[in-house]
């Protein structure tokens, strides 16, 4: 995002410095229905006053960009799927709760799996965002303009319309971080680390975004002989992104807050992280059983797996309390035989199978 617009926005936000409850976030607008773009009226401002988590800050980008709320809203939702997927076969699955917290009171814990939500949500609005520009449902951005890229064979087009994941970058970046740059802490204080690690999880989650991005071309020619091509960049499919953050999540470092103000790791003897790496600063709790205080849902309840020796076994999924073992039905296509022309034909087989499920 460059021009006046930008400098604005920036200026806005700059103006908010009042902290802001961690309860509420806009994570939450994955959980509510979001008008469509052109249902928007410009400078219309009970629209932003009446969407739910959002910061100060946000809500005045809100008011500036309005019709790009149902986007992040989407951003968000495939944040929080991928997150579920990533998780499903651990103690904590990425649940979420029925209010404005979306996953409960777990995120005011700085842990692993904080950092990793933090993250796939920044990279959830780059990618919602920069497939949009490339659609055209954002009047303030269109096809990308990435420059051609230095190997690309010279007889190959380059200039399809591709992902805009520059602006989706860019405005993720203005959003997202809104509601951390807008809080004034004191230096060295356990706030100011929690701050600064949402910032630097936010940032590895745009930037995986960004460095999964890839060129994609299309073949033109008689009979398909592909004697040209032309070529874009294209965002990678968000699996990709949420396999690449899930590795951050198992190699992330532990930090703590200096004196200046800085967050610095607690062993030395490991290399410091960069921005595309995710950071905690609290350990996790072990999420066995159900806790109100820390937000754990507990594992009562779960499905596991008797043959496994992984965290989706129910050794470990129970954390020791064993498992209860049930019978299901189960209803799958079978015996699928192809018609001409043209239809598939399947039969539906039932079987019964032992399902286990933790105490």
């Amino acid at each position: 995002m460059t021009g006046p617009r930008l400098a604005l926005a920036a200026a806005l936000l700059c103006s908010c410095t009042s902290p802001v409850a961690d309860a509420n976030s806009w994570w939450s607008l994955a959980m509510n229905p979001i008008q469509r773009p052109e249902m928007y009226i410009i400078g219309a401002q009970p629209v932003c006053s009446q969407l739910p988590g959002l910061s100060p800050g946000q809500r005045k980008l809100c008011q500036l960009y309005q019709e790009h709320m149902v986007f992040i809203g989407e951003g968000a939702r495939s944040a929080i799927k991928e997150c579920q997927y990533q998780f499903r076969q651990r103690r904590w699955n990425c649940s979420t709760v029925d209010n404005a917290s979306v996953f409960g009171r777990v995120m005011k814990i700085g842990s692993r799996e904080t950092a990793f939500t933090y993250a796939v949500s920044a990279a959830g609005v780059v990618n919602a965002i920069s497939r949009a520009c490339r659609e055209g449902e954002l009047s303030s951005c269109g096809c990308s303009r990435t420059a051609r890229p230095k190997d690309l064979p010279r007889d190959w087009l380059w200039g399809g319309c591709g992902d805009n994941v520059e602006y989706g970058y860019r405005f993720a970046k203005e959003f997202v971080d809104a509601k951390e740059r807008e809080k004034n802490y004191v230096r060295g204080s356990e706030e100011q680390a929690r701050m600064l690690m949402n910032l630097q999880n936010n940032e590895a989650g745009r930037r995986a975004v960004y460095k999964l991005a890839d060129v994609a071309c299309k073949c033109h020619g008689v009979s398909g002989s592909c004697s040209l091509k032309t070529c874009w960049l294209q965002l990678a499919d968000f699996r990709k992104v949420g396999d690449l953050l899930k590795e951050k999540y198992d190699s992330a470092a532990a930090m703590r807050i200096s004196r200046k103000g800085k967050l610095e790791l607690v062993n030395n003897r490991f290399n410091m992280p960069t921005q595309e790496d995710l950071v905690y600063v609290d350990p996790s709790p072990d999420y066995c059983l159900r806790n109100e205080t820390t937000g754990s849902l507990g594992t009562q309840g779960r499905l596991c797996n008797k043959t496994s020796e992984g965290m989706d076994g129910c050794e470990l999924m129970c954390c020791g309390r064993g498992y209860d073992q049930f019978k299901s039905v189960q209803v799958e296509r079978c015996h699928c035989k192809f018609h001409w022309c043209c239809y598939v034909k399947c039969k539906k087989c039932t079987e019964i199978v032992d399902q286990y499920v933790c105490k």
